[in-house]
């Protein structure tokens, strides 16, 4: 049972047949969840965990849920029992002061001082910037909403080529703030027409990424009508998402390729 008010679940492997049994590499993972799943996509998706563990998730694992916008957080003691961290989309800005927002900030520079794979997602991937001393605010040239074309740079197209990933990445994006100075030694990966950081990386343990690797259509689409109803976007920028929504298919993926072989250790810059 995938659960989204705190607490594990286990990716169980598949029995093979007993003469093709193998070692099934296990893992332990954390989710911190920035944002609340609305009815819908726990209704139709199974909630943002589920929609996680499909991009990420591989047999054997266990990944343990912690809602970080309602001030839940693995203690400092618990740190070192996992192999790695996601940090989820939020409809909050990276750059607030609200406390939830400052405690993801200090836990974070925990997870850096401890050389934690970390995985940021969208507000992630800017709060991640934020903890590394880097800086985010509003984006220069407004909302990116719908599917995007990101262009990795010559460091992850060739380090990426045994992975088979292509030299253009649609992924699914929904943002109006962005990181604006990168972190001192960090790297950026990937730029797209309205981005300059769709991608970064710090060492060999941390990567931000600025679109949804995770989301389909039907998420990025309910997504548009929630903020529509809100009056968190324009109806302008909806009606443009919505008309162009088909010109492009998010290479969803290369995307999962990409973020396993991060998140599990199977990169070597």
């Amino acid at each position: 049972m995938v659960e989204e008010e705190g607490g594990e679940v286990a990716v169980a492997p598949t029995a093979p047949p007993a003469a093709e049994k193998k070692e099934v590499v296990r893992g332990r993972f954390a989710v911190l969840l920035c944002a609340d799943a609305s009815k819908y996509v726990k209704k139709v998706h199974g909630g943002y965990l589920k929609v996680f563990l499909e991009l990420l998730g591989e047999e054997g694992e266990t990944w343990h849920v912690y809602r970080a916008a309602h001030s839940e957080l693995p203690s400092v003691a618990d740190i070192d029992g996992y192999d790695g961290f996601v940090i989820t989309g939020s409809c909050n800005d990276a750059h607030g002061d609200d406390q939830w927002i400052m405690d993801l900030v200090a836990f974070l520079k925990v997870l850096d001082s401890k050389k934690k794979k970390v995985l940021g997602v969208c507000f992630g991937n800017q709060i991640l910037s934020r903890a590394l001393g880097g800086k985010t605010g509003r984006s220069k040239k407004g909302w990116d909403i719908g599917v995007t074309c990101v262009h990795p740079s010559q460091t992850i197209t060739d380090l990426l080529s045994s992975l088979n990933i292509p030299s253009h990445l649609p992924v699914i994006e929904f943002h109006q703030d962005e990181v604006w100075q990168l972190p001192p030694h960090a790297e950026v990966l990937a730029c797209s027409e309205k981005t300059g950081v769709e991608m970064f990386r710090y060492g060999d343990h941390i990567m931000g990424i600025q679109g949804h690797p995770e989301y389909d259509k039907d998420i990025l689409l309910h997504l548009i009508d929630r903020c529509l109803q809100r009056n968190l976007i324009e109806t302008s920028h909806a009606e443009v998402a919505k008309g162009r929504i088909n010109e492009l298919e998010p290479n969803r993926e290369a995307w999962r390729r990409l973020c396993q072989g991060f998140l599990k250790g199977k990169l070597s810059w």
